[in-house]
């Protein structure tokens, strides 16, 4: 095979590509005998998975949580080196002492100074300076919101990071500290007009985030748009007052049935708990599946407006699948009482890989290897606020 080889993706409306090394003895990309390919394939088994993850719960057990951080490594590890990207394994380099260390860092830097300050607070307010202990409670409030931004970008830029593909990494020089302030007004203006601009801020944070970011000597570009996102989160958005409005009229309609409560008010407690019943239902699975309506979306307009130097990437989950992947789940975890749970990163590896495409041309000779700077410790802001990166 010459050393000079360029992988081709043709895109034939939104059927998976056809891609050939043009130098590698294959024939003509057009030829309708070839098999077609997705750009990404996941080659893992739940049986496979079910040996890590299962060791790795009794690990976590026994080592009171401690663990939890080699079985995050030990699972990335399974799951980057089952999925493939035009014919190559992804290779996941992290290290559980990494992120371990970050844990520590935060807990130190962030942890213990916050317990310091809600002390404080508690003594201002027992001292007659309930003013002051307001202030302090407000800028700890503020510093939470800003941190939990800088999670964002750096959790992002630690996994690419230590994401290999072909040897070459991705990374980022940027600290994330803008990050943070852009975090915060932007999600501040969504949220203002009553919250008629979340979409907007979801996706121009979005874009700030991967613009930030390259893999080997390419940056990324993000340039998704917002306005098509508007109709999916204005329903989203008008559920909860049409269900409140619906559970309104619901109960008054009972309640003028014609029958009155009586003295144990038999009747009236019947027509509350139908309505209670209801309101429950309408709350807790309606509006969970409005989101995901609205979500897949959002993420099929994120990744769809990505770049990588001549890549164009595609989510190709629609609605109906983003629904049946959550039902699944929740009936995973329901029929085996919580256990199923370590199975989801799997399930949400496999989701991800399965319904992402990309299109484009990739010359391997002009790939280097990133110049970004490799962090020395893991996703600890991540792991303190409790969010994810992509």
């Amino acid at each position: 095979m010459s050393l000079k080889e360029k992988h081709l993706l043709t895109k034939r409306n939104i059927l998976p590509h056809v891609w050939r090394i043009a130098n590698g003895g294959r024939t003509s990309m057009n030829d309708e005998h070839l098999p077609q390919y997705s750009a990404f394939r996941f080659h893992g088994s739940w049986q496979e998975f079910a040996r890590i993850a299962v060791s790795n719960l009794l690990l976590t057990i026994v080592t009171l949580g401690i663990y939890r951080f080699w079985a995050t490594t030990r699972e990335r590890e399974y799951l980057w080196g089952k999925t493939d990207f035009i014919d190559e394994r992804l290779e996941w380099t992290g290290r559980g002492m990494e992120l371990f260390i970050g844990f520590i860092m935060v807990f130190l830097l962030i942890g213990l100074p916050f317990i310091v300050i809600q002390l404080v607070t508690q003594g201002l307010i027992f001292q007659g300076a309930p003013v002051l202990a307001g202030l302090l409670t407000f800028a700890m409030f503020l510093l939470l919101f800003y941190l939990t931004g800088v999670a964002y970008f750096r959790a992002l830029r630690y996994r690419l990071s230590r994401t290999y593909w072909r040897g070459i990494r991705g990374g980022s020089n940027d600290p994330g500290f803008q990050y943070g302030l852009s975090y915060m007004w932007k999600s501040v203006l969504g949220w203002l007009p009553i919250f008629l601009m979340v979409p907007w801020a979801m996706i121009s944070l979005w874009n700030d985030r991967w613009n930030a970011m390259s893999f080997g000597p390419h940056r990324f570009s993000a340039n998704a748009q917002w306005t098509p996102l508007m109709k999916r989160y204005l329903i989203f958005y008008l559920v909860p007052f049409l269900l409140f409005v619906g559970v309104v009229i619901f109960g008054f309609s009972m309640a003028h049935s014609g029958s009155t409560p009586d003295v144990l008010g038999n009747t009236g407690m019947a027509i509350g708990a139908i309505v209670t019943v209801v309101a429950i239902l309408a709350f807790y699975i309606m509006l969970p599946l409005v989101a995901l309506i609205f979500y897949s979306k959002y993420f099929r307009l994120a990744v769809g407006g990505l770049r990588l130097h001549t890549l164009e990437f595609e989510f190709r989950a629609r609605a109906a699948d983003w629904i049946l992947f959550f039902l699944a789940n929740m009936a995973i975890i329901i029929c085996t009482l919580g256990i199923g749970y370590i199975f989801m990163p799997y399930r949400n590896w496999k989701f991800f890989v399965d319904h992402m495409e990309a299109y484009g041309e990739i010359n391997i000779d002009e790939l280097t290897q990133s110049q970004t700077v490799v962090e020395k410790h893991g996703e600890g802001l991540l792991d303190a606020f409790d969010v994810g990166a992509i």
